[in-house]
């Protein structure tokens, strides 16, 4: 062997009993955490949450850089979904401003609520689901979600009373799409009572709902990964119980490693409420001095 490489034995034999230095020895343990968690994640981390829950869970302070260059050297990458988006158009009965205006920062439970409906498709066959969910802006925390073969006012009524169920004392600002559910006169009257104010994206700017459109691309890149998904049921199985996960085990950076559940739960229970404020973007700011002057 040393001669089809062209080394000496002496230098392999020095090589074989060196002593390892110690930060190699970190990169080595670090390298074994990397591929447990991508194993036990089924391949959803990318380096920065990577790195976000193995130094949460295991109290290590490894850097972003640092991580990333050891999953390069694994060939360790999440996995990435392509994105395809259709929509229909529809005459609505009631509609309003885009009130939200894209200011997507609430400083406490139950001030800003979004909403949307999104699809998933019945392995082997022609089927779909629909999805309806309302994402509180402040933890980002699922408040309600329902599950349904129709995408129909029922699917959003219902959504919206399950959320109302749990808050009852609620009364946010509103904010959807212009499907035509949240267009309806029913359901602008249910917003009515609950004293809630309602906003709607633009026409063709689903950016305006963005945390909700982020959420489904979360769910859709994540859940088929970590969930064998063969027919309806299963499908159902996965969605509730990614939902779950996403609510209780999923740390995010934005809350300090905590999950949307822990951030709410603690924010209902005390009477300072922490903040936690969107970090700023420096692609999108970028994009906003060349474009938005």
């Amino acid at each position: 062997m040393c001669k089809q490489l062209e080394i000496s034995r002496a230098a392999y034999y020095k090589w074989l009993h060196r002593e390892i230095p110690e930060h190699e020895l970190k990169n080595i343990e670090l390298a074994e955490l990397i591929k447990e968690y991508d194993e036990r994640f089924n391949h959803i981390l990318g380096y920065r949450r990577m790195t976000s829950w193995i130094n949460h869970f295991n109290h290590t302070n490894y850097s972003k850089k640092r991580v990333h260059r050891i999953m390069q050297k694994l060939d360790i990458h999440a996995v990435i979904r392509k994105k395809k988006k259709t929509y229909r158009s529809s005459t609505p009965d009631e509609t309003a401003e885009n009130k939200l205006g894209r200011d997507f920062y609430a400083n406490a439970p139950n001030k800003k609520w979004t909403t949307d409906v999104t699809e998933f498709k019945v392995p082997g066959t022609q089927k779909k689901l629909y999805l309806s969910a309302i994402l509180d802006l402040y933890d980002r925390y699922p408040v309600s979600h329902v599950i349904s073969c129709r995408n129909d006012n029922h699917l959003v009524f219902k959504t919206f009373e399950k959320a109302i169920e749990a808050n009852p004392d609620a009364k946010p600002l509103f904010h959807s799409d212009r499907g035509f559910q949240y267009t309806s006169k029913v359901f602008k009257r249910k917003l009515i009572e609950q004293e809630m104010e309602q906003s709607m994206s633009r026409v063709g700017h689903c950016i305006d709902n963005g945390p909700t459109e982020g959420f489904w691309g979360i769910i859709k890149a994540e859940m088929y990964q970590m969930y064998e998904i063969t027919e309806e049921a299963s499908l159902r199985h996965a969605i509730n119980d990614y939902i779950r996960f996403y609510s209780t085990k999923r740390p995010q950076d934005r809350y300090h490693c905590k999950t949307p559940l822990e951030v709410r739960n603690e924010a209902l229970q005390s009477e300072i409420i922490q903040e936690y404020p969107i970090p700023t973007n420096k692609r999108i700011e970028k994009y906003k001095e060349k474009w938005c002057a």
